[in-house]
């Protein structure tokens, strides 16, 4: 009798434990941006990813997210962020670029559509009577679109950059990038979910800091605005390092190099998240269960046959 009726249970309930599934969460990110590109770094002329980051030019990260499980292997993630990357070559310890002496900031506001792909699950980290922890961990990648808008101080004022067109190079505010990424979170009670990402942007464009090319000839620039953010070298004329005074003399004219063109500006963020998670139905259980969901079953008409 015992078994008849466990057995029965479970096939109660059986439908309800597979396709009712903790299937939506949202939440929001907060931490640190980073930018990897021309302008800054460390001590050599050219860029060599992370190895050329410059920790006094790290800014800040925030963003807003909402994620869709699809099983356990795939979630599908759309999210609306913004970025604060910047640099400037006073931090370099490479003379060349520190005689450069540019500088920039650019607030980034992007888009990104992103698809998760769990690789290590770990359910019941912690288990007990009141608290049950689950974690997961993944990789990343997708597509993105970003709005940017480069400035470079000049007086104690953010100026405009791309307005004044300092290489004589006409270039869009829009971009796309690739993001990738990896991550991982906990999930609490199953409701809220506590992680950490790091992502990283492989972008179209190499004037995220408005530097690319060469240096071009101030007379071709269409103001006195864009001579002096074109090239500020000779801000540092007259120093007491004969280093310096030396690269004035033979660099930074028209047509040396200004940046490096083989390679297009990225930047990375690392940020910690917090989400919190609503219970979904499967399209299966809605179909399977309508009655559950506000639609009630029709009552099925009885003909008398005669």
């Amino acid at each position: 009798m015992y078994k008849r009726l466990l057995l029965k249970t479970l096939l109660i309930t059986l439908p309800f434990s597979s396709f009712s599934q903790y299937v939506w969460d949202f939440g929001g990110s907060v931490g640190a941006a980073s930018f990897l590109g021309d302008v800054g770094g460390k001590d050599t002329p050219a860029k060599k990813f992370i190895g050329d980051l410059n920790p006094p030019s790290t800014r800040v990260g925030l963003g807003g997210f909402a994620r869709y499980k699809l099983n356990s292997l795939l979630s599908f993630q759309g999210s609306l962020s913004y970025s604060l990357v910047s640099g400037d070559d006073k931090n370099s310890t490479y003379l060349p670029r520190k005689c450069r002496n540019l500088n920039f900031r650019n607030n980034i506001i992007e888009m990104q559509l992103t698809t998760q792909v769990y690789f290590f699950d770990y359910p019941g980290v912690v288990q007990t009577f009141q608290l049950s922890v689950d974690y997961k961990a993944y990789l990343f990648g997708g597509i993105s679109f970003f709005h940017h808008n480069p400035q470079g101080n000049y007086n104690g004022s953010w100026v405009n950059l791309q307005p004044l067109q300092t290489e004589g190079v006409p270039y869009s505010l829009w971009g796309a990038a690739i993001p990738l990424g990896l991550g991982s979170y906990f999930t609490i009670n199953r409701k809220n979910r506590i992680g950490f990402e790091v992502c990283w942007r492989k972008t179209f464009t190499d004037y995220l800091d408005d530097v690319s090319t060469r240096y071009v000839d101030p007379k071709t620039l269409p103001s006195p605005t864009a001579v002096a953010m074109a090239n500020r070298s000779q801000e540092l004329a007259g120093s007491n390092n004969p280093k310096i005074n030396d690269l004035l003399s033979y660099n930074y004219l028209p047509t040396g190099l200004r940046g490096d063109p083989k390679g297009k500006d990225t930047w990375f963020t690392v940020s910690l998240t917090y989400s919190y998670v609503i219970r979904g139905k499967s399209s299966f259980y809605r179909s399977r269960y309508p009655g559950l969901f506000g639609k009630k079953n029709k009552k099925r008409k009885i003909r008398a046959k005669f």
